[in-house]
């Protein structure tokens, strides 16, 4: 399927909730930071060039986006939170949905 990865033998579709475990390098210090939100997007054909969009919206309202190669380094784990119903490949049309309605178009019953 094109709107659909496989990391570690787990497959993850494009709706989905997801929990991103990054690793991030502050100084000589290394951390573990989690990163949830909703993949939005597929991106790349091969697995070296293969990259992922996921999108949260902040406790104040803001929709924050981050953009992962999916075999970097510094990406640790990926978990599943939330199993999406969806059927298009990329689902820019939640940038302009509201907590509610994203809830009520992505998770609702077919």
């Amino acid at each position: 399927m094109a709107n659909s990865f496989q990391y570690q033998d787990k497959t993850f579709v494009v709706g989905d909730t997801i929990a991103l475990t990054y690793k991030l390098k502050e100084g000589d210090k290394e951390r573990l930071q989690i990163f949830k939100g909703i993949l939005i997007k597929l991106k790349g054909s091969t697995p070296e060039t293969k990259m992922i969009t996921v999108r949260k919206t902040s406790r104040s309202g803001i929709g924050v986006e981050r953009v992962i190669p999916l075999f970097s380094p510094f990406l640790s784990e990926i978990k599943l939170v939330k199993k999406g119903n969806n059927r298009k490949a990329k689902i820019y049309y939640i940038r302009n949905l509201s907590g509610q309605q994203l809830i009520q178009k992505l998770y609702r019953k077919k």
